[in-house]
């Protein structure tokens, strides 16, 4: 008989958990009736985080996605009226990408999305497991150890 691996029953434990909260989110995108799928919704909010109207590579290489994909997902938020294609003044054979109003606005729908999403999945929890959980989730988050005071 083998002994149970914990390393590797968290490692399942984290994965079972983003399956869920990706599972929770879609379903919470579709009862809003937004019209965005979590990819265009990931997307958006990568574009709101940018200065200037990023390039479409600038936004596959952000995403970690291959430039097809982004193509895919500006050509569907594109239709929509959330993002459009601009020239970039420097260089006009280069597009750029950046948010309408309407996808401004999509997005302040899509924080309030999330956070319910959030608060379903934290219902459970209690406010002091919910405290531990934090500073669980920001040591792996920033990667290093909390100090024991």
């Amino acid at each position: 008989m083998t002994t149970p691996d914990p390393d590797g029953l968290l490692a399942e434990q984290l994965l079972r958990l983003t399956r869920r909260v990706h599972r929770i989110q879609k379903r919470h995108l579709q009862q809003r009736g937004l019209g965005v799928t979590p990819a265009q919704s990931r997307l958006l909010r990568t574009l709101a985080h940018w200065g200037s109207p990023p390039r479409m590579a600038d936004l596959a290489e952000r995403l970690e996605v291959v430039p097809r994909a982004v193509t895919t997902l500006v050509d569907g938020l594109e239709a929509s009226g959330k993002v459009r294609r601009v020239p970039d003044p420097a260089n006009r054979r280069v597009i750029r990408i950046e948010l309408t109003d309407e996808g401004r606005s999509t997005l302040r729908e899509l924080h309030a999305v999330r956070r319910s999403a959030a608060e379903e999945i934290l219902a459970p929890l209690t406010e002091d497991q919910r405290g531990t959980l934090g500073e669980l989730l920001d040591t792996l988050i920033d990667g290093t150890p909390q100090e024991r005071c």
